[in-house]
């Protein structure tokens, strides 16, 4: 599993440079930043050889003539400062270098996405590592916002981790998950719809105003719930569905499938984003094994709409059946359900299962819990609660309605990354936010890859060897052999292979870079 983080972009006091041109400059700045460290080959391109970002999951591919324009990421992004000046409607600065793509010593890929700077985090296999990793995201966009502060020349930038600019634009905070081919579709449709649609009542960041545009006057539990308009689809940007079918695995594609979710808000809460990936992962086992529960939505899209405008979750949703539950019903129903498909199989056995499940179970009844007796006791765990709880505060202290400009600033102001101003981090260091992993371990994770995927395999090719990887993906590293004529391309299809257990020994007992593919082609065989 990992996670896609696009960070909402802002350069206060100008509007001389549009938003993708200042994107650059954020890969620019934490590229100049890795200069002096382990993590090398800031200049390596990414790999479009085997991405097909219009094969859909239902059994076709869209045409391209029928594509909008930003659903075909398997191009190479090649923007001068005067054509993105001309895309963006403002001026760009043709003296500025422009830097569209980094691959990083610790297995994630820093670019400029649809206008924004996205981190996306290395594959790892459990939600303890998906917290740890993606966390670490937040410290290299910190970086590169630290960077262009103190360089003379570049206008000041700043980064936020939310999902909305409340003028009716959303970017995304995206999940994968490998999962078994063998999975039909159709199942994994009917068996996630259900639990995304009230997920959020865990997961949702919170946001002030209802509505794409924020106009609507109030508080609501997600900020992306307003931006979906679609059950099913291949679409990202526009009729955002809540189950997406981009058929792109990454990996070997006849064993393997990558769900890509685009539903789920971006999370500073550890908390929020660790049942984000945990229960998640439970929901998808349970779809495998055919022992998810059954149920349906008369109308998804309206039901995820209202769950998000029902803070207080008075509201009942109409299922196809004629019956009607809340939001918590339904997560209670997929926690028993997960309980009992764990409990046959031995995965929550705390001394004899895998560990992880055992404690994203317990973490979900007492969240569950909480939330049907006083939500606001979650307000330290759970990302909305905690913001709804900091925004009563202003509201009561100084007679502030919802609609009242300072709630959307107190609102952005969450998400600043910079520790020093954004509200999160401030509730953080005071012990008012729980942690499910350690300060030190996050920035451990912004240097070095994952062990147990194929993620170690690509952090350590760019960390030894990052001069020589002209080009990367999450399933290729490239390298340019001085004395070779060809490019050397290693495949990395197998998600599992190429962890520190099966190759460290590789990158410990070579004498340079040739002597490294010699002895991997060599293994290989």
């Amino acid at each position: 599993m990992g996670a896609e983080t696009e960070y909402g972009i802002h350069s206060p006091g100008t509007l001389q440079y549009n938003a993708t041109w200042l994107s650059t400059q954020v890969v620019h700045a934490y590229s100049r930043e890795t200069n002096h460290r382990a993590a090398a080959g800031g200049e390596t391109r990414w790999d479009y050889t085997d991405e097909d970002p219009l094969a859909d999951a239902r059994g076709w591919s869209m045409p391209r003539e029928a594509a909008h324009p930003s659903q075909l990421t398997d191009v190479e992004p090649n923007l001068t400062a005067a054509q993105i000046a001309l895309e963006g409607g403002e001026s760009g600065d043709t003296t500025m270098p422009l830097m569209m793509n980094m691959v990083l010593g610790n297995g994630a890929r820093l670019y400029v996405d649809h206008a924004h700077p996205e981190y996306s985090s290395p594959e790892v296999t459990n939600p303890l590592d998906a917290v740890r990793w993606d966390a670490a995201g937040d410290l290299v966009a910190l970086a590169a916002v630290r960077r262009i502060a103190a360089t003379a020349g570049i206008p000041e930038i700043n980064l936020y981790k939310n999902n909305t600019d409340n003028k009716a634009v959303s970017y995304g905070s995206h999940e994968n998950y490998l999962m078994p081919r063998s999975v039909p579709f159709a199942n994994i449709v009917s068996g996630l719809t259900p639990f995304f649609v009230t997920r959020q009542i865990m997961c949702g960041a919170g946001r002030v105003g209802i509505g794409q545009d924020g106009s609507g006057v109030g508080f609501q539990i997600s900020q992306r719930a307003d931006f979906f308009e679609a059950e099913v689809g291949l679409e990202t940007t526009i009729r955002r569905p809540i189950i997406n079918t981009r058929d792109e695995p990454h990996a070997v594609a006849e064993k393997h499938r990558r769900l890509h979710v685009i539903i789920g808000d971006a999370n500073l809460s550890q908390v929020s984003n660790y049942l984000k990936f945990g229960t998640t992962s439970l929901v998808l086992d349970m779809i495998e094994h055919g022992t998810a529960p059954v149920l349906q939505f008369a109308d998804p899209v309206a039901s995820l709409r209202a769950v998000s405008h029902d803070w207080e979750q008075q509201q009942t949703h109409l299922l196809k059946d004629g019956s009607r539950v809340t939001a918590l019903d339904v997560q209670w129903r997929y926690l028993k359900a997960a309980r009992a498909h764990a409990e046959a199989n031995g995965s929550s056995d705390p001394e004899t299962g895998d560990g992880h499940t055992a404690a994203v179970l317990a973490k979900w009844e007492e969240v569950l819990t909480a939330l049907g007796t006083d939500p606001m006791s979650l307000a330290d765990q759970l990302e909305w609660v905690a913001k709804l709880s900091l925004l009563q505060q202003y509201r009561n202290r100084d007679g502030l309605e919802w609609d009242d400009a300072r709630m959307g600033l107190i609102d952005l102001q969450w998400s600043d990354i910079r520790p020093e101003k954004g509200l999160y981090y401030k509730l953080l260091e005071r012990g008012r936010m729980q942690r499910v992993v350690s300060a030190g371990s996050i920035a451990a994770a912004v240097l070095q890859p994952p062990v147990d995927t194929r993620a170690y395999f690509r952090g350590r090719c760019i960390q030894d060897f990052g001069p020589h990887v002209v080009g990367a993906s999450w399933d290729s590293v490239i390298f340019e052999v001085p004395q070779l004529r060809r490019l050397q391309r290693v495949s990395t299809k197998e998600p599992l292979r190429g962890t520190e257990e099966l190759t460290a020994d590789l990158f410990e007992r070579n004498s340079g870079l040739e002597d490294f593919l010699t002895q991997l082609l060599a293994d290989t065989h």
